[in-house]
C-alpha cells in the first residue's frame, strides 16, 4: 500500500495565462501553490460562516408575541395586495377561476391573520 499524500490537482483558472501568472507570482514569493490556495480557501469559508445571520431567540413569551404580530403584519401587507389584484380584476372575468382563487386566498389571509392575533393576545 502507498503511503504517500495523495494530491489533488487543481485547475487554477481555464484561461492559460492566468495560471501562468498564478504560478509564477507563487514561484517568485517562494510560496507553494497549494498553501495559497489553501489560505483562500480558509479566509472563504470563514468569511461565508460569518455572513450567516444568527437564530432569533424566542426564549421568553415576550419575544415570541412580538415575532408573531411581525408575522401578522406582514400577512395584512400580503392580504392587501391580493385583494388589490382581485379588485383590478375586470367585471366580465369575475366569476373566472382566477378570481375565485384570489377570493379564496383573501379568506385563507383573513383566518390566519385572525387565530395569528388570537394567539398573540393570550
Amino acid at each position: 500500500m502507498n503511503t504517500a499524500a495523495k494530491y489533488t490537482q487543481v485547475k487554477v483558472s481555464v484561461d492559460p495565462s492566468i495560471a501562468s501568472a498564478f504560478k509564477g507570482a507563487c514561484a517568485a514569493s517562494n510560496v507553494s501553490m497549494a498553501s495559497v490556495l489553501t489560505q483562500f480557501m480558509a479566509g472563504y469559508a470563514s468569511s461565508t460562516m460569518a455572513k450567516k445571520k444568527p437564530q432569533p431567540d424566542y426564549s421568553t413569551k415576550r419575544q415570541r408575541r412580538a415575532a408573531i404580530q411581525k408575522i401578522s403584519l406582514q400577512l395584512e401587507q400580503i392580504r392587501s395586495c391580493e385583494e388589490d389584484y382581485r379588485d383590478r380584476i375586470p367585471e366580465n372575468l369575475q366569476g373566472s377561476a382566477a378570481y375565485e382563487s384570489a377570493e379564496e386566498f383573501v379568506s385563507f389571509l383573513d383566518e390566519a391573520i385572525d387565530a395569528l392575533n388570537s394567539v398573540a393576545s393570550i
